[in-house]
C-alpha cells in the first residue's frame, strides 16, 4: 500500500510539474514581448511593401490586425498616432482605416507610407498574470532613410487560445514646447 500511495503521489507531483512546465512554457516574459513588438513592427513594414508591389495591400492589413490586435475576442482600446478627429478606434473597420485609408476621412494609411523598417527603445515591461505593458518609444525609418519617433504603449495579453494580443496601443507625437514670441 505504502509502495502505491507513494507512486500514486509521484505521478501526481510528475503531473502537476508537466503542466506547471506547460504554462510556464506559454507564459509571457519580456523576451516574448520583445519578439511581438519586432514582429509587429516587421508587419507594418510588410504592408507597405505590398502596397508599393501593387499587391493587395489592404488584406495584409487585415492580416496583421488579426495576428496582433484581440479584436473579436476583448476591448481593444487603441489609439493611433495620427488621429485627431476620430481619437480611438475601437473596431476592427476603424483599426483597418487607419492603418490603409478607408472609412475614416482623416486616414491617409499609416501603413502604406511605406516604412522600411521599425526600431524599438523599450522604456520599459511590466508583466501581471497574463498581461504584459511595455512603454517606449518606436522610429519608423522612410524610404529616404529618416526616423520618425513615435511614442508608444503597448498592452499585450494573453489569449484563451494560447495567443498574444494587444489589447490597448496608445502612440503619440513627442511633445515639443512652443517656442516664445518674440518680444
Amino acid at each position: 500500500m505504502l509502495k502505491t500511495l507513494t507512486l500514486t503521489s509521484a505521478l501526481a507531483i510528475a503531473a502537476t510539474a508537466g503542466v506547471a512546465g506547460s504554462a510556464d512554457k506559454h507564459a509571457l516574459t519580456p523576451e516574448k514581448v520583445t519578439e511581438f513588438k519586432t514582429a509587429w513592427g516587421e508587419g507594418i513594414v510588410n504592408i507597405g511593401q505590398v502596397h508599393t508591389d501593387g499587391g493587395d495591400y489592404e488584406a495584409a492589413a487585415r492580416e496583421h490586425i488579426e495576428t496582433f490586435y484581440a479584436y473579436g475576442d476583448a476591448d481593444v482600446l487603441f489609439k493611433p498616432t495620427l488621429a485627431s478627429e476620430d481619437q480611438f478606434r475601437g473596431t476592427f473597420d476603424e483599426a483597418l482605416s487607419y492603418f490603409v485609408g478607408g472609412s475614416i476621412e482623416e486616414d491617409g494609411g499609416f501603413a502604406i507610407a511605406p516604412y522600411t523598417a521599425v526600431r524599438w527603445e523599450n522604456e520599459g515591461t511590466t508583466i501581471i498574470g497574463d498581461t504584459a505593458m511595455a512603454m517606449g518609444n518606436y522610429f519608423f525609418t522612410t524610404t529616404d532613410g529618416e526616423e520618425i519617433k513615435v511614442e508608444y504603449t503597448f498592452g499585450i495579453q494573453h489569449m484563451d487560445d494560447g495567443e498574444m494580443k494587444i489589447v490597448l496601443h496608445h502612440s503619440s507625437i513627442p511633445f515639443t514646447p512652443e517656442e516664445p514670441a518674440d518680444a
